[in-house]
């Protein structure tokens, strides 16, 4: 779920989709989401594929405190 609007209300910023994705997390995981703040998040998943599947990565986070 992407509580941002996603990459392509963002205007689809190829080549920095994945920093995007990785602050939205980070702001989520870290409670500095304001009003899109998911209560108690603890995981975030960040999937970014780029050119024509030529690459991937995926990462899940946890918060530790």
């Amino acid at each position: 779920m992407s509580t941002f609007g996603g990459l392509k209300a963002r205007g689809n910023p190829v080549g920095a989709t994945g920093i995007y994705q990785a602050v939205e997390a980070y702001m989520q995981l870290m409670g500095l989401a304001g009003e899109n703040q998911v209560p108690n998040a603890e995981f975030a998943l960040i999937q970014s594929i780029g050119g024509l599947g030529a690459s991937a990565f995926t990462h899940v986070l946890r918060r530790t405190d």
